[in-house]
Order: structure tokens, then C-alpha cells, then sequence
């Protein structure tokens, strides 16, 4: 055995003692980093907008695969082409109707490519958040604690013009009485 690596005998380990090296080991970068380290471009995160273009493609499409598979249906039963159309017609119009109203949108049911319809329920979702929690729309994370800080400031210049304070608290004129 060369550089004292693997068994010193491999009489009873059931391997014929042979040392690969590990091609599967991926070493770690130094220069990668998974989250960006800029504070100020973490704290104006804006949520990914969904193309509205794409959504409405969606919609038409998700409505053209359920004519389709009705006419389809129609056509192995036999039924006249009129009539097919008829029915088509009328199913289309009705699904326009639904999908314009919001009428059967299930977000449960999204897949992870679907990105543009995830962000327009998230948004729709952050939304419902927010009015439930009663947040103004023109909230900014972090305002609290500036008003805070602003509100702070102003008290101590107030308390600065009034009677000069001492060190003690407001026990100094105690101890000299």
C-alpha cells in the first residue's frame, strides 16, 4: 500500500483493496455567492410583473383546447357539421364569458414553467394580504421606525429649548433641598 491510503490488507474486506480517487466530489467555488450581499438593492425588491400579452394568450388557448376537444367529440359521434359549429360557438362564448368574469381561475393548480400566471397570483395574493392586514397601498418597509427616529429627534430639540437638564435624571433638585 503506497501513502498509507485505503486498507493495509485487503485480505477479509471482500475488495481487492485497489484506491480510486473520488471523480464525483465537486470542489466549492470561493466566488460564489447564492444571495447578493448589496443591502440597498435587497431592501427595493419589486415583485416580477406578469406580461399581460401572455396571459391573455393562455387564456385564449386554455379555451380553444376545450372547443377543440368538444368538436372532436361531435365529429366521432356523427353529428353535422352545422351543428358542430353551433355548439362550438356557443361553448366558446360561454368560456369567454367565465374567463373574463375570473370564473374557474385555480391557482393550486399551476405548474412551475406557468411563471406569469404564478406571479399574477402572488401579486393578487399579496394583495389580499395586505387589505386584510389593513397595510396602505403607499406602504414602505422600514417607514415605521423612520417616523419613529423623525419623531424622536423632534421631542429631544423641544426638550432642548424648555429647562436645561442635568445628568441625574431629574434628581438633582431632590438632592439639594
Amino acid at each position: 500500500m503506497s501513502s498509507n491510503v485505503g486498507l493495509t490488507t485487503p485480505r477479509g474486506s471482500g475488495t481487492s483493496g485497489y484506491v480510486q480517487r473520488n471523480l464525483s466530489h465537486l470542489k466549492p467555488r470561493d466566488t460564489y455567492q447564492p444571495y447578493n450581499k448589496d443591502f440597498d438593492s435587497i431592501k427595493h425588491h419589486q415583485q416580477r410583473q406578469p406580461d399581460k400579452d401572455i396571459l391573455e394568450h393562455e387564456r385564449k388557448r386554455e379555451i380553444e383546447v376545450k372547443v377543440f376537444e368538444l368538436r372532436d367529440k361531435l365529429e366521432d359521434e356523427g353529428v353535422e357539421e352545422d351543428e358542430v359549429d353551433e355548439q362550438c360557438d356557443a361553448l366558446r362564448k360561454k368560456l369567454e364569458g367565465e374567463k373574463l368574469a375570473g370564473v374557474g381561475r385555480d391557482v393550486r393548480g399551476l405548474k412551475s414553467h406557468q411563471v406569469h400566471e404564478l406571479a399574477r397570483a402572488k401579486i393578487e395574493e399579496s394583495e389580499r394580504l395586505r387589505k386584510a392586514l389593513g397595510i396602505r397601498e403607499d406602504y414602505e418597509e422600514g417607514g415605521h421606525w423612520r417616523e419613529r427616529e423623525e419623531r424622536k429627534g423632534e421631542r429631544e430639540k423641544e426638550g432642548g429649548k424648555g429647562e436645561p437638564r442635568d445628568g441625574a435624571g431629574g434628581r438633582g433638585n431632590r438632592d439639594r433641598d
